[in-house]
């Protein structure tokens, strides 16, 4: 991590034409100060999260932030779930529930939904977004290493598992995580991205550092995110995103693929599967026909978008599968 460093300047006065013995010559440098150490303000809102603030490039940022279960033991894992464009920390909490999932003594999970700053630009203004690209374009938030920072916070209150920091998100979350998983490789493990996509800019730079396992889960009627992208957007179609993923891990080309209907709730479901990857990642899709711009849930889509990634999760680390 980068601290910015501050420059302290001595005023050297002197009154009635006298000397001080403290006076530098004029060829003396200064050194640099010793960095500030990093800071925050936390503060219980209930149901065991925490409200976590801090300056960051100047803005006022803050993290929600749900510990681990007591009786957990061993090194913690860190989850961030982040919302969508113009939506909140807490609105991605409440509407995911992955908590459910990760508030368990048998696994020991933290689980971060970060706060998104304010856009303004020429294209779109907003309450709150991720810049990762695309229709963002034109940002100057530096929120790669927003959440870098939020990482070293939690670390310097908890026993981290650094082989196991993952991200998801919705929509613009979910263009955040690919956007993690190309430009801070070096510590996230597996990304889960739901009705988001890689932006034409993160897709364009990627260079992760790592085979990085990663699952797509969208809708084929979503038309905020289309499957098939948006040009205009800066929104790349996602079956060339999960070949990206697939070309990048040496996968199979040709993956496996089961469909499942549930012909009461009148979706269908299409998972594929390339496998052989690299250190046994994987990378994964759930094709939802007729499913639009949501996060699913199992009584309403027959798939839990939730728990899909906590299992996910649960079976890739930064090293590959977990034996």
């Amino acid at each position: 991590m980068k601290y910015k460093i501050i420059l302290v300047s001595l005023l050297v006065s002197s009154c009635g034409g006298g000397s001080s013995g403290n006076n530098l010559n004029n060829d003396e440098t200064l050194s640099p100060s010793t960095p500030l150490p990093l800071s925050e303000n936390c503060v219980d809102i209930g149901s065991n999260v925490q409200r976590c603030s801090f300056v960051h490039d100047g803005l006022d940022r803050y993290y929600l932030i749900q510990d681990s279960h007591p009786e957990a033991e061993g090194l913690s894992s860190i989850i961030f779930n982040l919302h969508g464009f113009g939506s909140n920390a807490l609105e991605q909490m409440q509407y995911t529930s992955l908590n459910t999932y990760t508030y368990t003594k048998e696994k020991n999970f933290i689980l971060i939904h970060p706060q998104g700053a304010p856009l303004e630009t020429f294209l779109t203004s907003s309450a709150s977004h991720w810049n990762s690209g695309g229709w963002t374009i034109g940002s100057s938030v530096d929120d790669v290493n927003f959440i870098d920072t939020i990482i070293e916070l939690v670390s310097n209150k908890h026993d981290i598992n650094m082989n196991r920091i993952y991200s998801t998100g919705m929509s613009n979350g979910g263009f955040m995580s690919y956007h993690l998983a190309c430009n801070l490789s070096s510590k996230i493990a597996a990304v889960a991205s739901v009705t988001g996509s890689m932006s034409e800019q993160t897709f364009e730079s990627c260079n992760p550092q790592h085979s990085t396992s990663v699952l797509q889960i969208h809708g084929t009627l979503d038309t905020t995110v289309p499957f098939n992208g948006n040009p205009s957007l800066g929104m790349e179609p996602i079956k060339k995103v999960v070949t990206f993923w697939q070309e990048y891990n040496s996968c199979n080309v040709e993956p496996l693929i089961s469909s499942t209907d549930f012909f009461d709730l009148g979706y269908s479901i299409e998972h594929s599967q390339h496998t052989n990857c690299i250190n046994n990642q994987q990378v994964e899709l759930y094709k939802v026909e007729g499913m639009r711009h949501v996060w699913p849930a199992a009584d309403r889509f027959g798939i839990s978008a939730s728990e899909i990634i906590w299992e996910f999760f649960n079976t890739y680390d930064i090293n590959g599968k977990i034996n």
